[in-house]
């Protein structure tokens, strides 16, 4: 697995399938393996490259303050030591703003975009309200990780899949340090003004049943975004878990297009 020093981090990242390029920027939680589910939705017609920035449990830096300009870095030197520039560029969540920055500071290295789930700024009340809340339930592990599963995924999800399922994904994110790093950057984050900057062209996607990020935060995105495309689906905030064959469609068809 290719590991590169980018600053004060040791940044790594891992490559599945082979064809047209395809880069995965994951949000909040331990890193790309959140993708480990999806890549096979890929793989086998695009090359997909699977970083892991600051704030994922692989990345070794110095645990100090994230901010977007350090994980946009981070981004793009993934990608030209990739060697498969300009990819598409899939960001998800806190991802998006990430996908965003780089591919506005970066144009030569994106070729497509596509912003899921995603958000500009932390001024929204109801996205504040929530980001603070989990902030505020660092002590409290059992909490921390009820409330990450009750705002990933929509009701109707949660009662598919059963009990067992969802007492599991409650042990999944919890409040460590790096998490918690990567909360504090949501509060802080404003990518707006480097929206209309981006050339390349671009897909946003919205959740209809996110509790995590309101999908009005992806039209925003669209509105300000020159030239962009919108789509909806009715999912929570992992649409790649809970509609992955709407998901692989949509991303599919628009980078293959």
């Amino acid at each position: 697995m290719p590991t590169l020093k980018v600053d004060d981090a040791h940044v790594e990242y891992r490559v599945e399938g082979a064809g047209r390029p395809l880069v995965l920027v994951h949000g909040v939680g331990p890193g790309s393996v959140i993708w480990d589910q999806t890549v096979a939705d890929f793989s086998d017609n695009s090359t997909v490259v699977l970083p892991d920035l600051s704030g994922g449990d692989r990345v070794a830096d110095d645990g100090g303050e994230l901010t977007i300009e350090k994980l946009a870095a981070q981004l793009a030197a993934v990608i030209e030591d990739s060697g498969v520039a300009p990819v598409a560029l899939l960001g998800f969540s806190l991802g998006a703003p990430v996908a965003a920055a780089v591919a506005a500071s970066r144009p030569e290295l994106v070729r497509r975009l596509i912003l899921v789930a995603g958000f500009s700024h932390a001024q929204d009340e109801y996205l504040r309200n929530v980001m603070t809340v989990l902030k505020n339930l660092r002590g409290d592990a059992a909490t921390f990780g009820r409330l990450g599963t009750l705002t990933a995924f929509s009701r109707g999800f949660l009662n598919s899949i059963g009990r067992d399922a969802v007492e599991e994904s409650t042990r999944f994110l919890q409040p460590v340090p790096a998490r918690l790093r990567q909360i504090e950057l949501c509060l802080r984050l404003d990518v707006r003004d480097l929206l209309p900057r981006i050339q390349a062209e671009t897909l946003i996607i919205g959740t209809t049943l996110d509790a995590l990020i309101p999908m009005e935060c992806s039209r925003e995105i669209h509105a300000a975004i020159p030239g962009s495309t919108y789509a909806e689906v009715a999912s929570g905030h992992v649409i790649s878990a809970e509609r992955p064959q709407e998901f692989r469609k949509l991303v599919r068809d628009f980078i293959d297009s």
